[in-house]
């Protein structure tokens, strides 16, 4: 593979996997909508590009970390898309999560364009995406991984090829953000019970972080409450949108989830009351009649 790789969207995410893939020798072109982003990753050391098509041109494998479907769209068939401008038989490598079956239309759509494609939703944070520790969703067809697989251990720890075509990286994708979801609501749901009962936060966190009930959500997020820093790492809005793909994936076979529907529902009405840019522990702010802990910065 030439050591030309591209990254597409610098946000929590995708800045640290360019930062990785710098580290392990690729000469990294860059694209954002925020043109400061990219030229601030290129005067440390990489390439910037005004828009996709551009740094297209020079990179055989294409790595899109942006929000959702509708963005990844624009990236690569939007005015100046990475799509008319990648040479045959480059691939693509789509890291947003999404619906399964758009992503499987995805593949088929890139194919017809003589494009290689790789399902490859990404999970870990932007600290374990900045050190290369990252954990990678992937499935997609033996000629597009011969390609990138140098390029996708040097951003994550741990890369799963769950598939020979796309869809399942997609599926695995969507039952992590199940969890992801509602173990976030339920810490949510103890902290804010623990402070109606006037316990002290600290000293609930530090008992619940010691004991079985807790989560690597809860002792993450909850750190956040605590500090009273809502500063987005991971928004509302992205579990409004997450959990809404993993209902509507279940409600196409009528399977139930109960438990997702509640937390769905629980960062819905804090969108709806306004904290919807806020980190997503801020879904805490829907329950009444309780004093947060203010802000330590």
């Amino acid at each position: 593979m030439s050591q030309n790789i591209g990254v597409i969207g610098l946000g929590a995410m995708g800045r640290g996997m360019a930062q990785s893939l710098r580290r392990a020798g690729y000469t990294v072109h860059v694209c954002d909508v925020r043109l400061e982003a990219a030229q601030a990753f290129a005067a440390e050391g990489g390439v910037a590009h005004a828009h996709p098509a551009a740094l297209a041109q020079h990179c055989e494998v294409v790595v899109s970390v942006v929000v959702n479907a509708a963005q990844t769209e624009e990236v690569l068939f939007g005015p100046h898309g990475a799509a008319a401008a990648m040479a045959a038989g480059s691939v693509f490598v789509m890291c947003s999560t999404v619906d399964p079956n758009w992503s499987i239309a995805l593949e088929q759509r890139l194919g017809s364009l003589g494009l290689q494609y790789l399902d490859a939703p990404i999970s870990g944070g932007s600290a374990k995406a900045a050190s290369g520790e990252m954990t990678m969703m992937t499935s997609g067809r033996p000629e597009a991984y011969a390609k990138v697989g140098q390029a996708l251990d040097a951003m994550a720890a741990k890369v799963y090829q769950l598939g020979d075509a796309a869809g399942a990286g997609s599926k695995v994708k969507i039952i992590n953000q199940l969890l992801a979801g509602v173990h976030i609501a339920a810490a949510a749901e103890a902290m804010a019970l623990g402070l109606r009962e006037g316990v002290a936060a600290d000293a609930l966190y530090e008992v619940i972080t010691h004991s079985a009930g807790n989560s690597w959500m809860f002792e993450n997020r909850m750190a956040h409450v605590l500090a009273g820093d809502y500063t987005p790492l991971s928004a509302v809005d992205i579990f409004v949108k997450d959990l809404g793909l993993v209902l509507d994936t279940a409600r196409a076979t009528k399977f139930p989830l109960p438990l997702s529907a509640t937390a769905h529902q629980m960062f819905m009405q804090a969108s709806t009351a306004g904290h919807g840019r806020e980190d997503d522990s801020a879904v805490i702010k829907i329950f009444p009649g309780i004093t947060l802990p203010a802000s330590n910065k």
